[in-house]
């Protein structure tokens, strides 16, 4: 499994010097915004603007616009990661459903960086073994407290979570409602036997 420091090797393009690394720090804060605003296609000059650096410095560190979106991806990301640290000490079933949540919240918003990056590409397949890598033992504890069905994997999850990010809900309420409707699918025991 890959682990949050073999990414940030795979992407290792952090600068040394303090000034090049608040540049860069800004450069995927302002990428993240304007993305997040305007989608893939967003100038990389208003990056480099709400960043407050020049163009040049822009490319010095991401020498294509992939590059600065594999870099956003890997960050948040990685970000989810670490957050597994926020929820140890809940309960078992709170602290699945409270990194489910930011799962959610990250995979709404990352759905054009997604897009724009290729399934395969060896980025994306790292970056799905960091998120299963830190999905599946909340998964795994609530399960083992009796607290989630026995016969649900961390894929069955994910696939789960996939169709509701991927729907246009009218309203933001509307998603967190369809999505703790779909986690309580996850109780044990079921409904149903």
């Amino acid at each position: 499994m890959a682990s949050t420091h073999e990414l940030g090797e795979y992407l290792a393009r952090r600068p040394r010097r303090a000034d090049a690394q608040r540049n860069y720090d800004a450069l995927l804060s302002a990428a993240r915004e304007v993305f997040g605003e305007s989608g893939v296609n967003a100038s990389l000059e208003e990056v480099a603007r709400r960043a407050g650096v020049g163009i040049g410095t822009l490319y010095r560190n991401f020498p294509s616009r992939r590059e600065l979106f594999e870099a956003v991806y890997v960050d948040e990301v990685q970000a989810l990661s670490r957050s597994v640290a926020d929820v140890a000490h809940l309960s078992p079933w709170d602290a699945l459903v409270a990194w489910l949540n930011r799962f959610v919240a990250y995979a709404a918003t990352k759905r054009a960086l997604r897009e724009e990056l290729a399934y395969d590409s060896e980025v994306f397949r790292r970056c799905r073994t960091e998120i299963y890598a830190a999905g599946e033992p909340l998964l795994s504890r609530a399960q083992q407290a009796g607290a989630v069905r026995p016969d649900t994997s961390f894929d069955d999850v994910v696939r789960l979570i996939s169709g509701i990010v991927a729907f246009q809900f009218p309203e933001p309420g509307q998603r967190d409602r369809v999505l703790a409707i779909a986690l309580d699918g996850l109780r044990y025991p079921p409904a149903f036997a």
